[in-house]
């Protein structure tokens, strides 16, 4: 099983009823009493500082269908978290004027990629099998969580230690996370639903007891209207490459593995200087985590 498609996590956003406008306004949202943004990173691994000196450009591509991680603002300026990770690495390797950020449609990045048209792709391309025989990636900079939401006020704690022997818990059917539910707590009862949606209101409603699902799509739900401040995480995170793929990172072309390096590099510096965390809490608000 694969971790959910790009189509499918932005089609999750999209019933979360959140248009791009919502991502760069400043509307209010619930806040955490303590908001936990992930370290991927080794921090002992060390990296020798690259040389680019002798390159006389960077072009990254990225696409704009896919916020909060790529999208286009108000004013139709391409934006995001994966579009200012790639300009915060430009600043660290001091490379800025070197460096374009184009964006392209999603299905057609790495073909372009691969045909010279750009350095590397910063836009969720899977760390595939098949993909890793075309590209060089970074590390992981980012993984997708899976999260438990609940009613506000309802204890998981001791249906968790019970492994959620006969608790209803809401899937979508089909879904990474239905197979990794299934694995992972075979104790539980899955309810499954055909729509996220329908699987939030059912929830919303009290019909479940909890929902496992995606948690960058939930934790905007939990900010949304349509939650109207009635759920909230808990338990988790829960990670797995069988389910849902190794994270996100940049791809290169095959042949320019200095150029993936000097980017780890770059993100290891952002990740311990606090630019990172940073990021995440721009974009997302209410932590996935």
């Amino acid at each position: 099983m694969k971790k959910p498609t790009q189509k499918r996590i932005l089609a999750n956003l999209a019933a979360v009823g959140l248009s791009m406008v919502a991502f760069c306004a400043a509307s209010p949202v619930r806040a955490q009493s303590v908001v936990e943004t992930p370290n991927f990173r080794d921090q002992t691994l060390r990296i020798t500082q690259p040389d680019l000196s002798a390159r006389t450009r960077i072009r990254f591509l990225t696409a704009v269908d896919y916020p909060p991680f790529n999208f286009l603002d108000q004013r139709g300026r391409l934006t995001g978290f994966h579009v200012d990770l790639a300009r915060a690495i430009c600043e660290e390797l001091n490379v800025t004027a070197i460096c374009q950020i184009e964006a392209r449609p999603f299905a057609d990045l790495g073909a372009a990629l691969e045909s010279g048209e750009g350095d590397a792709v910063v836009a969720g391309l899977a760390i595939s099998a098949d993909n890793r025989a075309r590209f060089a990636f970074t590390q992981p900079f980012f993984r997708y969580p899976a999260r438990f939401m609940v009613r506000r006020g309802t204890d998981l704690t001791q249906p968790l230690q019970g492994g959620l022997a006969g608790v209803d818990v809401g899937v979508v059917t089909g879904s990474a996370h239905e197979a990794m539910l299934r694995s992972f707590f075979p104790k539980a009862k899955p309810v499954p639903f055909d729509t996220l949606a329908n699987a939030q209101e059912a929830l919303r409603a009290g019909r479940v007891k909890a929902l496992f699902g995606d948690g960058v799509a939930s934790s905007f739900w939990l900010g949304s209207e349509a939650a109207a401040d009635c759920c909230e995480f808990a338990g988790g995170p829960y990670l797995s490459d069988r389910f849902l793929g190794e994270g996100l990172g940049i791809a290169v072309r095959g042949d320019d593995p200095q150029l993936a390096s000097a980017f780890d590099y770059a993100i290891g510096r952002i990740v311990r200087d606090g630019r990172m965390s940073e990021l995440l809490l721009r974009y997302f608000p209410i932590s996935a985590f």
